[in-house]
């Protein structure tokens, strides 16, 4: 099992290698580590690493997903990156990088429906098209007042994550 994360905006992979009771074999970004876990009560933990003993205390922060990580010298804000983190993070920046006039998919989908045609004018926060991904429609609107230059997909097209979809002028 991998699990993406950000440490204190640092980005880590996290894989769980083996499990036999406490005894964990874990793979920190390129390292490997064996480590004896165990509870100690709710939301604290020990942690057994080449005979010396560390207690973790496990907080969870503002959503189910985001952790404050306390030791004895230092705290470490952790974020858990899965599909649904990744997938909210691009929609909050549904454009291509370096193109405000470039609208893209975040994430693998299906084209539901383009509601203008080439060389019709858009205002700001116009729906330019609409995409089906994870089970839910999603309107990409125009971030600019401007015109349709291009219309590089159709109704019902498979896209990639990061697939141009309309350009505007």
């Amino acid at each position: 099992m991998s699990l993406e994360s950000n440490v204190d905006d640092q980005a880590v992979t996290l894989e769980l290698l083996k499990r036999d009771g406490n005894t964990l074999k874990v793979r920190v970004d390129d390292i490997e580590y064996t480590l004896d876990l165990g509870m100690v009560e709710r939301g604290v933990h020990s942690i057994l690493y080449k005979g010396k003993s560390y207690n973790v205390e496990l907080v969870e922060a503002e959503h189910s997903k985001k952790y404050v990580i306390n030791t004895y010298k230092k705290s470490y804000e952790v974020e858990v990156v899965d599909a649904e983190a990744k997938y909210m993070k691009n929609r909050k920046k549904p454009l291509l990088e370096g193109s405000e006039n470039s609208i893209i998919s975040p994430m693998p989908g299906k084209v539901v429906k383009i509601p203008v045609e080439v060389g019709e004018e858009v205002k700001k926060g116009q729906t330019v098209i609409i995409v089906s991904a994870m089970k839910m429609e999603n309107e990409y609107k125009s971030t600019v007042d401007g015109i349709v230059k291009q219309i590089l997909v159709k109704e019902d097209d498979t896209v990639d994550g990061n697939q141009p979809l309309v350009i505007l002028e």
